[in-house]
C-alpha cells in the first residue's frame, strides 16, 4: 500500500490524491484545479485542471499545489510530469486574486509572494526529475513553472510571455528560475519588452528542451523520457540534481574539486552503485531498472 493520503485506485494504472484540511474558502475549487496521480509504472503526474480559467494561479491553487508537491516528495516516484488541461498551460496570476491583492498592505503582498516563491522552490527542489509538458500558452507564473522544472517540452503552437511589466509589476518570484533557464541576456529582452514569443524561440533561448508537433507528440516524448528514467538509479538521479545545484556558477577551485570527489566517493559507496556496476559486468539489468 502506498504511503500518504491516497484515494482509491481507479480504472487504469492511476491512483489519485485527495487532500484534507485545506485552509482557504476556495478549497474545493482549488482541489478540483489540481490533480495528482501516481502510476503503477512508478511515475507521477501533476495536472493543472482549471481550463475555464486558463489554469491561472490563485492563492488557493498555489497552496494546494504545495500540498501536492509535498505528497510527491513523500511518495518519491521515479519522476514527475507537469501537465495542464485545456488550451492554455497557465495564464499566470488569477484575475480575481490580482484584484484582491491590489488592496493588500506591503506586508500582506510580501507574504503572498512568498507563497508563490515557495511553490516554485518546492517544485525545483524535488529530488527527482521533473518535466513540464506544455500544450498551450504560458504567461508570467506559467513560465515560472516551466522554468522550475528540470526539463520542458512544448508543442510548436505554444506561446510564452513574461507579461508582468504590462501591469506595472515585475517577474520577481519567478526570476531565479527563468534567469537560470534562459540567462540574463534573453531575460533583459523578455522581462523588459513583455513580447510574446513562440515555441521555436523558447527552444532557441533554452526555455524548452524540445518542440513537438502536437499533444500526441508530448505523449510520445513523455514515453521516451520514462524509458530512460526507468533504466537509471533513482538515487543517482537525485544525487546528480544535487550536484548541479552545488556546482552551477562556481569557479573551479580546490574546494570544488574536493566537493565533487567526495560526492563521487559517497555515491560509489551506495548499494545502488554496487548493484549498477555488478549488473554491468554480469551483463544483466540492475535491480533498480524497471
Amino acid at each position: 500500500e502506498q504511503k500518504g493520503r491516497l484515494g482509491q485506485q481507479r480504472s487504469g494504472s492511476w491512483a489519485e490524491c485527495a487532500w484534507r484540511g485545506a485552509r482557504s474558502t476556495n478549497t474545493m475549487a482549488a482541489r478540483r484545479a489540481i490533480k495528482l496521480a501516481f502510476g503503477q509504472d512508478g511515475f507521477a503526474t501533476l495536472t493543472l485542471a482549471r481550463p475555464e480559467k486558463h489554469n491561472a494561479l490563485s492563492d488557493a491553487v498555489i497552496q494546494m499545489t504545495r500540498e501536492a508537491l509535498a505528497e510527491v516528495r513523500s511518495q518519491a516516484p521515479r519522476a514527475l510530469f507537469v501537465r495542464s488541461e485545456g488550451k492554455s498551460f497557465s495564464a499566470g496570476a488569477d484575475l480575481e486574486w490580482m484584484k484582491r491583492a491590489a488592496g493588500y498592505t506591503q506586508e500582506e503582498n510580501k507574504k503572498d509572494a512568498l507563497e508563490l516563491s515557495g511553490m516554485l522552490h518546492d517544485l525545483a527542489s524535488l529530488p527527482l526529475p521533473t518535466v513540464a509538458l506544455v500544450q498551450g500558452a504560458a504567461l508570467g507564473g506559467g513560465v515560472g513553472i516551466v522554468s522550475a522544472c528540470d526539463m520542458a517540452v512544448g508543442v510548436k503552437s505554444a506561446k510564452f510571455t513574461l507579461s508582468e511589466v504590462k501591469l506595472g509589476l515585475i517577474p520577481a518570484t519567478i526570476s531565479p528560475y527563468v534567469l537560470r533557464r534562459i540567462g540574463a541576456q534573453h531575460s533583459r529582452r523578455y522581462f523588459l519588452t513583455a513580447e510574446r514569443f513562440d515555441a521555436a524561440e523558447a527552444h532557441r533561448i533554452g526555455l524548452l528542451h524540445e518542440v513537438v508537433e502536437d499533444v500526441e507528440g508530448l505523449d510520445s516524448f513523455e514515453t521516451h523520457l520514462k524509458e530512460h528514467f526507468s533504466r537509471n538509479g533513482p538515487g543517482a538521479m537525485a544525487a546528480s540534481k544535487a550536484l548541479i545545484e552545488s556546482i552551477e556558477g562556481k569557479v573551479l577551485d580546490p574546494a570544488v574539486m574536493v566537493d565533487t570527489a567526495e560526492r563521487l566517493a559517497r555515491q560509489r559507496d551506495t548499494d545502488e552503485c554496487r548493484e549498477g556496476i555488478s549488473s554491468f559486468f554480469e551483463k544483466r539489468s540492475p535491480a533498480f531498472a524497471k
